[in-house]
């Protein structure tokens, strides 16, 4: 067994992989860039080198730099992650050409595999079903269109080395198809170096199933069941779940057999996954192979109780696999949501800055509930624009899907993020959607569901009740420490003043509150509700139970009130006396300002170019701008017909969220 690895990545995957290095006894040697320095990943290893300037290209993605990091250190191994160089055929070849040892596939396999132009050839040539589409490298716009129109719409435009949604796009127009191509493509080659494209049916109401497969040198391979990645937003994976809820065992078998004949007919020897387009008929057609870890691989773990990153490590130190088929058994339903720098209410653009405040849900096994946080970032710790915007990966499992979904929602509304925007009351809401919990999934889901994008979900039924509950709660805990710090009444209720005025945004409610026998009693409507909790002012998260249920709603103390989140509501919550409310109901209402003619900047990025000049007649829905961050390319366009007045920005400029791009007259 090596004695020494270095992981040629970062962020939570490098942290994922040092934790069962550690739990193997070996050590680990983590490679940084200058933005970097102070990564959570760097202090984790036992020992760290310093690779180049923040653009991956310049560091991440320098084979050389690696190779150098290893010979420097003494690793005897490399783990990709995933991302970056871990399907890139060139480097486990240099790799070995300097004697050290690739974990993960051979450099054969991922030519075959790892390519999504050869990977098609090689399925189509094993006799797989495979997506119809030109296998071919498309070399200009104007082909793509061609190619698009002889195939059909929709179409999927994706880069040949692409991979997590990166230079990936539908297309259902022409003009969609010339305008994805350029983007798409540029996406790739800053991404990973290789902007080939190709072209393929986009398969409509399709479901996301794939195929996690493991094999060795020895000619061993099978396959751990399947996770269903359907829940996705512009090609990126924003939920998994494993087993899928659509299979049952035949279709379960049969994918999986197909899988692992693919597998050996490449030789692979690594843990890999064979990704699959379904219908909602069970009907499945080969995609591609990713030849890799895979990012949501955490919820094959825990329904197998199988530690992926531990056989890949044997796997390349010459082990064979001591697990056949028939030892591997599905047990119980696990969940993953990505947490993302990224702002719900803004389109999903991305969130740079630093976490004023990061706690997680405690990692926990109990009560048949596993809550895992695979994280690589910490409080105090700074969200980069150079890299991709994932904060954590947050997994649970339970015996049955509905309790891995109910322990999902509870950790998401407990895990308190600040300093950024992030996406948590976006995942909170998917967790308590109707159709989610059903189960009747495809890779529409978002956009069907939230067609005009995720805006502020309003307090409503039960939630609303637990907010104005909670709201009173604290605020009856603060009175409360009032009264102990003025020696009113020893800190006793004052009876008589025990009803309230809730008021969650522009939504007020009628409440009773008082402490009995150590719980707080708040009756709302003719309901009383009893909450316990321990919670003492300040803190950010008040758990505990109402009417014995579980909850977690985040608390942050604003003027004159409280600022809540709760199964992805956010509300501002005011809680009055009689006397205060009556006063407060005379207040005006205060107009947001009329922003409608200036283009901003919707998130931290670099300006790549500005589409208009100063004088320049534009239409609502042409291009304007593009700004990237996060390795995505955006594409801003106006809003409202206009003459262009004043461009405050240019090419190559690092702008601020909300900062003013251009004027219209």
């Amino acid at each position: 067994m090596f004695k020494r690895i270095l992981i040629a990545n970062r962020g939570e995957i490098a942290c994922r992989i040092i934790k069962t290095a550690r739990k193997m006894g070996i050590e680990t040697v983590a490679v940084y860039s200058e933005a970097d320095k102070d990564a959570l990943h760097v202090e984790m290893a036992d020992t760290a080198v310093l690779i180049g300037p923040p653009p991956a290209a310049q560091s991440y993605l320098i084979i050389e730099k690696i190779i150098a990091a290893c010979k420097e250190t003494g690793a005897e191994a490399v783990h990709p992650g995933y991302g970056f160089l871990s399907e890139r055929e060139a480097f486990p070849k240099a790799l070995q050409d300097a004697g050290i040892v690739f974990i993960g596939p051979n450099p054969k396999a991922i030519a075959a595999m790892g390519d999504k132009i050869e990977s098609k050839k090689a399925a189509a040539a094993a006799k797989v079903s495979t997506v119809p589409g030109y296998l071919g490298v498309i070399e200009d716009e104007k082909e793509a269109v061609t190619i698009a129109n002889e195939i059909g719409y929709p179409v999927m435009i994706k880069a040949s080395a692409g991979g997590g949604g990166k230079g990936m796009r539908i297309a259902w127009s022409e003009k969609e198809v010339a305008e994805g191509f350029a983007r798409s493509r540029s996406e790739a080659k800053s991404s990973f170096g290789d902007d080939r494209m190709f072209i393929e049916k986009f398969i409509t109401d399709p479901r996301h199933i794939e195929i996690q497969v493991l094999g060795d040198k020895h000619g061993n391979v099978i396959y751990l069941g399947e996770r269903e990645c359907s829940i996705q937003r512009r090609n990126q994976k924003v939920i998994e779940e494993a087993p899928s809820p659509l299979l049952d065992e035949a279709t379960r078998k049969k994918m999986g057999e197909q899988a692992v004949a693919l597998a050996k007919a490449v030789g692979y020897d690594s843990a890999g996954t064979v990704e699959f387009v379904a219908g909602q008929d069970k009907s499945f057609f080969f995609l591609e192979m990713n030849t890799r870890l895979q990012v949501e691989h955490p919820v094959t773990e825990l329904i197998t109780g199988i530690d992926l990153v531990e056989q890949m490590i044997r796997v390349a130190a010459g082990e064979k696999l001591a697990i056949s088929q028939a030892d591997v058994k599905l047990k119980g339903w696990a969940v993953e949501s990505r947490v993302y720098a990224e702002d719900p209410y803004r389109n999903f653009l991305p969130s740079t800055g630093r976490l004023t405040r990061y706690r997680p849900p405690a990692e926990r096994v109990s009560d048949g509930i596993t809550v895992r946080n695979d994280t690589g970032v910490y409080e105090g710790g700074e969200i980069s624009l150079f890299y991709d915007p994932m904060i954590a990966k947050l997994v649970t499992h339970g015996p049955t899907r509905a309790e891995a979904i109910a322990a999902q929602g509870n950790a998401l509304d407990a895990f308190v993020v600040d300093g950024i925007r992030h996406n948590i009351p976006f995942l909170s809401a998917l967790m308590a959607h109707p159709r989610w919990k059903s189960g009747n999934l495809s890779t529409g889901f978002i956009a069907e569901e939230f067609p005009e994008g995720f805006h502020a979900q309003t307090p409503d039924g039960e939630r609303a009740e637990v907010l104005a509950a909670v709201a009173a709660a604290i605020d009856h805990v603060y009175g409360e420490r009032k009264r102990q710090i003025s020696g009113q009444m020893n800190g006793r209720t004052v009876t008589r003043d025990s009803q309230r005025a809730v008021w969650l945004g522009d939504q007020e409610m009628r409440l009773e509150v008082k402490r009995e026998n150590g719980t707080i009693g708040v009756k709302i409507g003719g309901k009383l509700l009893h909450l316990e909790s321990d919670w003492k002012p300040g803190e950010p998260l008040w758990g505990g139970t109402i009417d014995s249920k579980p909850v977690a709603v985040q608390v942050r103390t604003i003027a004159n009130g409280f600022a809540l989140s709760y199964q992805g509501v956010e509300t501002k919550a005011y809680v009055y006396t009689e006397r205060e409310a009556g006063y407060a109901r005379l207040m005006p209402v205060k107009q947001a300002a009329d922003t409608g003619k200036l283009v901003l900047c919707p998130m931290p990025g670099l300006v790549v170019s500005i589409a208009v000049k100063e004088g320049q007649e534009v239409k609502a829905g042409e291009t304007v701008a593009v700004v990237e961050a996060m390795k995505m390319e955006n594409v801003l366009r106006a809003e409202i017909d206009g003459t262009v007045k004043k461009i405050n920005a240019k090419p190559g400029d690092s702008l601020a969220v909300d900062a003013v791009i251009l004027e219209f007259a």
